[in-house]
Parts: C-alpha cells; structure tokens; sequence
C-alpha cells in the first residue's frame, strides 16, 4: 500500500534517480523532474503529500519555490536538500516555510525517517481539513432545507444580521431549528473561526447556571475547589447562544443586563469585573414581549431584540416537509447502511397532513424510527408511529368557543376517518365501527363528498 506521492524536484539525473529508488522502495509513490515549470505542471494536476527539492536547481533558486509550492497546495510539506555544509540555505528553507532541510551526500539515513514523519503531519493536515469542513457544512445557510417562502425570509434576515455583531433574538416554537440558525449566523460572521458556545437556560439551576455562565472563584461556594471559567470567558471573541432565555431567573437576567451594557460581569465570589467581547443570540419559545416583569425584565428584552428573527413552525411551512423527510431518509439510511431510496406517496400525505407540535425535531425523530423499522427500499405507512397516522391533522378545522357541539365535532372526525381510508367508504365505515348504510347517511347529513375527506 502506498503511502503518499512525493515530488522530486532534482536536475542532476544520477541524483535524481537515485532518490526516486530509495523512496520508492519505502513503499512512497515517486514522481520526479528535472525543472520548476514540470513541477508546477504536476502540482496543478495532482494532489502532492511532499515535495523533496534541490535548493540549487538550474532553472531557479529552491528557496523562492516554498512560497509558490505552499500556494498551490497548503497541505503539502517541502524538504529542501542543500549542498553539503550548507546550513546557512537550511535555515533560510525553514524561515521561508520548509519542514526540514537534508544536506545532500550526509544525511542519507535521515531521509526516510524524515519523510514518513512529514507524511504523518500531512496526513494530520488533511483529517483536520475534513473535520472543518463537515463542521462548518453542517450549520451554513445552505444546509438549512426549505424552499417556503416563511423559511426563506427567515434565512434572508438570518444572513443580512450575520456579517455584524448586532444581538439576535431567536423566536420559535420548540423543534424549530434555532440552535441550527444561530451556528449558521456564527459560521457567516467575523468570528466564524473562535468559538460558538451553547447552553440551555432552563437545564440548570439558578446556582449553577451562573456559575456557568460567569464563572466562579475558589471557595465561593461549597465544592468550589478552584477558579473556574465560565462560558462568557470560553466564548470570547466568538459567540454564545442562551437557549430559552425566557427561563432565566430574574437575578441572573441583571448580570446579562450588565454584559450586554458593558462587556463585563462579576464572577461567583469575585470582587473584580471581568472585560468579555462576546456576541450573544439568544432564542425562545415565549413572547417575551408579552411576559410580565416578574417574569422577565423590559429592559433585558430591548437589549436582547435588537434584530429579531421568527422561525416558522412547520405547520406553517408545509411544504417543506418531503424536501426535509428526504434529507433525514438519506441521512438516517446511511448511518444504518440500509438501502431505502424513497417514500411512498401514503407516507409522505400522512407527513404533510400531521400537525407536527415538535416541529422538525419531531419529525426528524419519525423517520429515524421509520428507517430502523424499514425492511424494503421504501419508507411506507406502516412504519409510521400511531399517532402520525391517527393523530390531529393541520387541516382539522379549530374548534371555537361555539363549535363543541357534538355534531360538530362527529363531522369533523368522519372528515378525518374518510381521509385516512383514502375515500374508501368501506374502510371508513370499518374504522368507524358503524355500518356502510350510517356511514352513508351520514355524509348526506353533513353534506360531506369525497372530496371533503
């Protein structure tokens, strides 16, 4: 197996053959020239791990080659060979960016050591490049899935407020996608390359979500063994998401107050402030607006909605629900290396019709649950849970003050059962325990056709 391809950059023949067997013979796919100008041919069309190069080429000076080298491909490490004794050119190749150097003629057992540690640091290079990218792919604003005209008008908001430092302020019912938006603002802004901190205000208690949140000093309280820091100083030069801010107990929401103010807080048992410069998105379920102030402070809301965004549930957005089933199918089948390719058209009808109170959370989790439950390359109604195929449905109309009256409410479930059994007035009548004839008296009764259901 080979284990990466190394450039060789050498216009003396002998010695250039001679380095591609020893290289070669370690396993390492070897190509080697003789100029700069097929090097940089071979650099365009290849993808080089390393590049092994005679600082005295005829063409050109090696050491002016590093820079371009790098260009062209960041990720691939340059050994320079100097002539013997030549330390002065091997300090000049390791300023300009060189891993190492060699001293042709002298450092022969050096060489593959040399290489395979390159190698390792290459490769290194790479995993990390990969990571960032399926990092930072997965919370863009491209990979937000939706094609309704609501949705879309949140990304477009979502993306103009990105590219300040303005505080942001998430509203949505819960499964809407906030912590997904808010990534997504971060990765777009200024500080895309510090970090993005989260936390769930309701998950703690007040003691210990300010503790969290601001850090504490050793001995504040019992179990405070030494200084901690709190997730303001982790977010630094980044960005921090207060999830369900509207939990925030009211003491706490005056030291946010002050950071928003000032860009500073006191520490658990400190007696000095501590200077932050922090972005904060906060998101919630509540209206906040609306929240008496023994709930939540006028004041702190004002700061916190300087740009606010809504997020559509998807009882709003409907129909984003097959584009959105389709990414979770794809994404779930993979994970378990099942072949599905597809939904049946019941499948994606009992979807589009549910009313989706947990919104896309909620939905994610029904085709995680359908996929493992799948045993053909369709996902089908059958693998659909009780209450998605029997449940309320967002076009049941809503029952007013004046609508509870019990021919009312029996239309409106003969509507339901009528949709469920697809017109069929058999099935209908079966799933309703009466008789066809009932059935049929009925639907003249509360002059329901087939087209109603």
């Amino acid at each position: 197996m080979q284990k990466g391809l190394i450039l060789i950059i050498e216009d003396e023949a002998d010695s250039r053959l001679l380095l591609s067997k020893v290289v070669e013979s370690e396993g390492f796919a070897v190509k080697a020239v003789e100029t700069s100008k097929q090097a940089f041919k071979i650099l365009k069309e290849q993808e080089v791990d390393i590049i092994l190069s005679d600082v005295n080429l005829a063409d050109v000076n090696g050491l002016q080659l590093i820079e371009k080298f790098k260009e062209i491909n960041p990720e691939a490490e340059v050994i320079m060979l100097t002539a013997f004794g030549s330390v002065k050119d091997g300090v000049q190749a390791i300023k300009a960016g060189a891993y190492d150097y060699l001293i042709k003629g002298d450092d022969n057992n050096r060489l593959i050591p040399m290489l395979q540690r390159a190698i390792e640091k290459v490769g290194l290079q790479k995993r990390l490049k990969n990571l960032e990218q399926q990092v930072g792919n997965q919370y863009t604003f491209d990979e937000i899935i939706g094609k309704s005209q609501e949705i879309q008008y949140a990304i477009h908001m979502a993306k103009q407020v990105a590219a300040t430092s303005a505080t942001v302020l998430l509203l949505g019912d819960t499964g809407t996608g906030k912590e997904v938006f808010a990534r997504a603002i971060h990765n777009a802004s200024s500080r895309a390359s510090r970090s993005f901190v989260a936390i769930n205000c309701s998950a703690f208690s007040k003691e210990l979500l300010e503790s969290e949140l601001f850090g504490h000093k050793a001995g504040s309280f019992t179990g405070a063994t030494g200084d901690k820091k709190g997730l303001f100083e982790e977010a630094h030069e980044g960005t921090i998401f207060l999830d369900e801010i509207g939990e925030m107990p009211l003491d706490l929401q005056a030291k946010l107050l002050r950071v928003l103010e000032t860009n500073t807080f006191i520490k658990v048992g400190d007696t000095k402030t501590t200077q932050v410069d922090v972005r904060i998105i906060a998101a919630t379920n509540r209206r906040l607006a609306k929240a008496s102030s023994q709930q939540f402070r006028s004041d702190l809301y004002y700061r916190l909605s300087v740009f606010e965004i809504n997020l559509p549930p998807l009882r709003e957005r409907r129909e984003d629900i097959p584009l959105l089933a389709e990414s979770f199918l794809h994404y779930f089948a993979r994970n378990t290396q099942k072949k599905i390719v597809g939904m049946t058209d019941t499948f994606l009808e009992y979807l589009s019709r549910f009313t989706w109170k947990g919104n896309i959370r909620e939905l994610r989790n029904v085709i995680e649950r359908a996929v493992i439950l799948s045993q053909g390359p369709l996902l089908d109604e059958n693998v659909l849970p009780f209450e998605v195929k029997y449940g309320p449905s967002t076009e049941d109309v809503v029952l007013e003050s004046n609508q509870l009256d019990i021919a009312f409410v029996e239309r409106v479930h003969i509507q339901r059962v009528m949709r469920i059994a697809g017109g069929n007035k058999a099935k209908a009548a079966r799933l309703l325990n009466i008789g066809v004839s009932t059935l049929y008296r009925k639907l003249v009764e509360y002059n329901l056709q087939e087209s109603d259901a």
